[in-house]
């Protein structure tokens, strides 16, 4: 079971204060209301954790949004994973084994299933290590 304070655990060195988790997809990805009720989509798969949406009815708004939808559900992926992998059981999510934002592919040999706390933590490491290098941004 991830928890918020996992999230600002991992995820917290670069300003985030999460309060509440709305939301998850089967690769891991969160959205997620901050303490200045702005909201933000955690994407481990690309080391990065941005805000989305200032409010609720800007975040409302996106879904409505065709391409937000399809990026975050996911649906050729998740395929994917799920006749490669099989269901998701218990608190594990879909990952790719070298994440998008370090050059792993969206493909089968790159998909594994992990817990989510897992994913969350190596994730917000990840990024941190790469802040500030050149070309990372």
């Amino acid at each position: 079971m991830i928890t918020v304070e996992d999230i600002n655990d991992a995820w917290g060195w670069m300003g985030l204060r999460a309060v509440e988790i709305l939301g998850a997809n089967a690769f891991g990805n969160l959205i997620l209301r901050d303490a200045d009720g702005s909201y933000w989509r955690l994407r481990p798969q690309d080391l990065c954790c941005e805000p989305v949406a200032g409010n609720r009815a800007a975040l409302d708004a996106l879904s409505y949004n065709q391409d937000f939808l399809n990026d975050w559900y996911m649906p050729e992926l998740v395929d994917l994973a799920e006749s490669t992998l099989g269901p998701l059981t218990d608190d594990r999510t879909y990952c790719l084994k070298i994440p998008s934002a370090l050059g792993g592919h969206y493909g089968s040999e790159n998909l594994a299933t992990v817990p989510l706390s897992e994913l969350i933590r190596f994730s917000g490491e990840g990024a941190q290590q790469l802040d500030g290098l050149p070309g990372w941004s």
